[in-house]
């Protein structure tokens, strides 16, 4: 089946539905590695918000009190994100050296490449890795671009490892931080 149809139809989307699903409904360690799972998913290959990660504390069965549960998530889906974002790291240094995939990325029709370049090049420049973890600290926002803008500008792995990982616990704090903050307001 060519990569096209797959891509296109239906069954890529069935298969993210089921993923989400999985994520929002997981319960036990299984639950975790669900989500560590997902989570490595997300920084390379899937452009998805991370935060329905944290859907399921509430139900994870795991025999801890709720604040140790997202404690436990938000860890694991840092480091499945950090393994996932080495992965993809190691994936933007082969393209940097690959003269034809950025040719082939500047000339699609989003010119993702010339806009994410542009952003994380500034960020880049005035913070270094401060800034990718900055930049994954945002809600709601595919890191997908930003990790692979980031992974075509820096070579080291292990800082690149780290700041998708403070980045990662960073957006889940935002975000419960945020949830919290409206569900107190109303």
């Amino acid at each position: 089946m060519p990569i096209d149809l797959v891509l296109s139809g239906g069954l890529f989307e069935s298969l993210v539905a089921t993923l989400e699903d999985a994520v929002k409904t997981a319960t036990g360690p299984l639950g975790l590695t669900i989500i560590g799972i997902y989570s490595f998913l997300i920084a390379f290959v899937l452009p998805l918000p991370s935060e329905i990660v944290l859907v399921p504390a509430d139900q994870m069965r795991l025999g801890l009190p709720t604040e140790a549960t997202l404690a436990l998530i938000i860890l694991v889906s840092a480091i499945g994100k950090a393994a996932g974002s080495v992965f993809a790291f190691h994936i933007g240094q082969e393209a940097k050296q690959s003269g034809p995939v950025i040719r082939w990325v500047r000339r699609s029709r989003f010119d993702i490449i010339s806009w994410s370049e542009k952003k994380t090049v500034q960020l880049a420049q005035r913070f270094g890795y401060v800034g990718l973890a900055l930049a994954l600290c945002v809600p709601f926002f595919p890191d997908t671009i930003s990790i692979y803008a980031f992974s075509v500008l820096e070579e080291d792995y292990y800082r690149f490892a780290a700041a998708t990982f403070v980045g990662s616990v960073g957006r889940l704090l935002v975000t419960l931080v945020s949830v919290f903050s409206i569900t107190v307001a109303f």
